[in-house]
């Protein structure tokens, strides 16, 4: 189509309009849609020039994608749905026809000043989907024939109607594009994540161990290791171990973002360990770095442990994890390992300067690693399951397989919330010493 400063005949306008909708009905490209709208407007409405703003209902915005007279940008310009002549459009949802509009005190005029271009009659038309609701909002500039009339605002008002459930279907074609990618990314995320938790936990004869994380979204902010070293570093599989080591970790949030921070940990964990480092160490260089890296806001609890296969100790570091108990069977009580320091990633002077705490660990005794997804799932009437049933659990299953236990702490978590998942990531790693 071209403008044409002749009026349009009705077969023309007929023809123009036919066409219009054959196009839109073929395209669910937004962006063909809106050029196909602007172009309708301005050449049937024998203007200079149109725009097309969808509404962003979440932002309560309307945005300019394209418009006549707009180049060299492929950015979208983005404005209050309250404010000029389009505002005030998308507010009332009703047709704006003003004639000069200089003497309109809702005009912008700076527009106008920083452009060049001369605004002389304006044309506002709402685009509402077939219930009514607000898709965007259609204005023509500058009819050349001086001021637009009632023809005009009618036939304005038609192309309206078909270019909002053009625009409605667009919309939603690329939403679900979009969702579909955005699975697709946090799939290949997911993935990534559970590919670097360990594939095999170590086996010994005098104890059982289990371990498991359950993300509350697609990934998580939990991370979890366990593995076997010999001689001050990581062993292969045959390989006779001498200690195991055993990592938790939970960052700020649940998602993309806290999975990669804690992933990052658990990285620079094994690393640690590989380099010979004792776990005290580990940590305070852990903190240094995530201190740097982590943005304002954010930290990481962690939890590290090792323990010795010859003499049952286990050496301890904990960064803000907790609670994280020991159940003594010849007791029947449970003993909370506390916290040696802040979370990673909040102080740096004077972190963790002490040595490891060490306890020994009996036979029959339990270490539960767990995080706060379990302790603090909620019910429907935000009460939280809580360190009390979680330990009570503990004591009437303190004879069964880990896996078991892990199991029943899943099956409790979900049952107290009555739902299908707990609103934080659920990560457990238990312990059991046989003999």
């Amino acid at each position: 189509m071209s403008g044409s400063s002749s009026s349009t005949s009705p077969e023309d306008a007929l023809r123009q309009l036919l066409g219009l909708s054959k196009t839109l009905g073929e395209t669910s490209d937004l962006a063909s849609v809106l050029g196909a709208v602007i172009n309708a407007l301005r050449d049937l409405l024998h203007a200079d020039r149109a725009t097309v703003f969808t509404f962003d209902s979440r932002t309560e915005e309307l945005v300019i994608h394209v418009a006549h007279g707009v180049g060299g940008s492929d950015a979208e310009v983005r404005i209050p749905a309250s404010a000029g002549i389009a505002g005030a459009c998308a507010t009332s949802k009703q047709v704006i026809n003003i004639p000069d509009a200089y003497s309109d005190q809702r005009f912008n005029r700076e527009v106008d000043r920083r452009t060049g271009y001369r605004t002389k009659s304006i044309l506002a038309v709402p685009l509402l989907d077939d219930e009514g609701h607000l898709v965007g909002v259609a204005q023509v500039l500058n009819c050349k024939h001086g001021a637009f009339d009632q023809a005009d605002e009618m036939l304005a008002q038609g192309i309206a109607s078909q270019a909002a459930i053009a625009l409605r279907r667009a919309q939603l074609i690329e939403d679900n594009i979009d969702r579909a990618r955005l699975m697709k990314e946090m799939a290949v995320a997911k993935e990534i994540q559970e590919g670097a938790f360990p594939k095999r936990i170590p086996e010994h004869p005098a104890f059982d161990v289990f371990a498991r994380s359950t993300p509350a979204e697609d990934c998580g902010g939990d991370s979890f290791d366990v593995f076997a070293t010999r001689a001050k570093t990581i062993c292969a599989t045959n390989e006779a171990a001498d200690h195991i080591v055993m990592f938790l970790a939970d960052a700020t949030g649940h998602g993309v973002g806290p999975a990669i921070s804690s992933m990052q940990a658990r990285g620079m964990m094994r690393m640690g360990v590989r380099l010979g480092q004792p776990i005290d160490q580990i940590a305070r260089d852990m903190n240094v770095q995530l201190s740097e890296d982590l943005p304002p806001g954010r930290f990481i609890t962690a939890f590290m442990a090792v323990l010795d296969l010859r003499t049952w100790e286990l050496q301890v570091n904990s960064a803000g994890q907790g609670p994280i108990y020991i159940y003594r069977r010849a007791t029947d009580t449970f003993e909370e390992i506390e916290s040696d320091t802040p979370p990673f990633g909040i102080l740096i002077p004077g972190f963790g300067e002490g040595p490891c705490r060490r306890f020994s660990v009996e036979v029959g005794d339990i270490l539960v690693l767990i995080t706060d997804g379990y302790f603090e799932a909620q019910s429907p009437l935000n009460e939280c399951w809580g360190e009390g049933a979680v330990c009570a659990l503990i004591r009437r299953l303190r004879d069964e397989p880990c896996e078991s236990i892990c199991d029943a702490l899943d099956e409790g978590a979900l049952s107290f919330a009555q739902a299908a998942h707990t609103d934080d990531d659920r990560t457990a790693i238990i312990l059991r010493r046989r003999f």
